[in-house]
């Protein structure tokens, strides 16, 4: 036997069993999580060291108006109009686009947005999700457009995609070094009645709430029995006392116990008020404004943050913590900065195959108000044919009141590329749901 034959190389070793295929798959799947687990967890500590600076340029950019579509972000605009103004005054805008557009690059992006628009539009969802990736990835630098970020991000809440948005986020986050958008579920997934389209009664709640604001909650009863849909706008409040949260906080359960839909605009607002005011141990004011964070928080379907605060109501005023229960039929919305907030005309989930019953619906809301404002927070997709005629039917009415405003709001960006291809901008101002 030669020197060299005591080296050499054993015989080969058995193959592996299928138990130790199975764990070895599991291990290399496990690991496959954890990686992605850490991209998200880098991709929140970035949006959380940006959101700071956000914070801080936020009054600022909320009160800069609307930019044309791919357009650079205008100067400042001159003062606006008295709070005393009727209806919507000279429109003071917001621009629900929380990313500047970019400069140039829109234009260049524009044909591949307008056809995947009207793709969307006709119903061919999966065409325009295929479309909209390979634009998102043509789109990958820190200065590009992200408007077809801004679609897909539409299209999978739509959609229900939750792993594919948060997929997206990861690469938002990391691509433009902002904050991706929080998932949330269209408000259709939470409507009662998710075909319903009409007249939105809304009752706006500003300065001090205190027992002054009984007529708007006695007002918000009463178109209760009369409208399947209530919008209650809490943005504004900047103090409360304990009268006026127990005021709201009956209300609240009694829309609550009558299973009525609410569409809460604000509401963090309001409930950051309302733990600004309170602490554990201190039981001035009553247990009032406590009761009534309880509620928000609720409402809000914050279950955590739920049980924390009612540990500290328990501890405060010696008494066993209530149950959370998830909300009924509650939606929620972004503040809006207008001078004044007129009931809205709230559009279906879907418009197809032409305007229909809506076109007389929306013919009397015209006759009953000199501004107009189209909620579109549950419209996600209007057909080719029907935005044409809903085109037809605002043109018609914006020449029958030369000067008359009409708004569309909290558009989604998919409608919003369709209704600006169509010309809307020219009869109609167009905000984006806040992104």
């Amino acid at each position: 036997m030669g020197l060299f034959s005591l080296f050499k190389k054993t015989d080969t070793p058995p193959p592996l069993t299928d138990d130790e295929q199975a764990r070895l798959a599991a291990n290399s799947e496990l690991e496959r999580q954890h990686q992605q687990a850490r991209q998200r967890e880098i991709a929140r500590a970035t949006a959380m060291k940006i959101d700071a600076i956000e914070s801080a340029m936020e009054a600022d950019i909320f009160n800069l108006p609307e930019p044309a579509w791919g357009s650079q972000r205008p100067v400042r605009p001159a003062p606006a109009a008295s709070a005393g103004d009727d209806d919507l005054g000279d429109f003071p805008t917001t621009l629900l686009l929380s990313d500047e557009l970019p400069l140039a690059a829109a234009d260049d992006n524009a044909p591949a947005v307008e056809e995947i628009a009207i793709l969307y539009a006709n119903g061919q969802a999966a065409v325009a999700q295929q479309m909209l990736l390979a634009a998102v990835a043509d789109n990958s630098r820190p200065n590009s457009d992200r408007s077809a970020w801004w679609m897909l991000f539409d299209l999978y809440q739509v959609s229900g995609q939750h792993d594919a948005f948060d997929n997206l986020s990861i690469d938002y986050a990391s691509t433009f070094e902002t904050s991706p958008p929080p998932w949330q579920a269209p408000a259709v997934l939470a409507a009662a009645s998710p075909g319903w389209a009409g007249l939105t009664p809304t009752a706006a709640l500003s300065g001090m709430l205190d027992r002054n604001i009984a007529p708007q909650v006695e007002r918000l009863r009463q178109q209760a029995d009369a409208s399947p849909v209530l919008r209650l706008e809490l943005g504004r409040v900047t103090a409360v006392d304990g009268d006026g949260c127990a005021l709201l906080l009956a209300e609240l359960r009694q829309l609550q116990a009558g299973q009525r839909e609410l569409i809460l605009v604000g509401a963090p607002a309001l409930t950051a008020l309302l733990r600004a005011g309170i602490a554990v141990g201190r039981r001035d004011g009553g247990e009032a404004p406590w009761l009534l964070l309880l509620e928000l928080l609720q409402l809000q379907n914050s279950e955590k943050e739920f049980e924390h605060a009612a540990m500290d109501y328990c501890v405060t005023f010696e008494v066993s913590p209530p149950s959370f229960v998830a909300p009924h039929k509650v939606a929620m919305a972004p503040a809006q900065h207008l001078n004044a907030s007129p009931d809205r005309f709230m559009l279906p989930p879907v418009i197809e195959h032409q305007l229909g019953a809506l076109l007389p619906a929306i013919r009397q809301y015209a006759e009953q108000y000199p501004a107009l404002v189209f909620d579109c927070s549950r419209l996600t997709r209007i057909d080719y044919p029907s935005a044409i005629q809903l085109h037809g039917v605002l043109q018609a009415l914006a020449d029958a009141a030369p000067g008359r405003k009409i708004a569309l709001r909290d558009v989604n960006h998919l409608v919003t590329a369709l209704l600006r291809l169509l010309g809307f901008a020219s009869l109609a101002r167009i905000y984006p749901h806040k992104y």
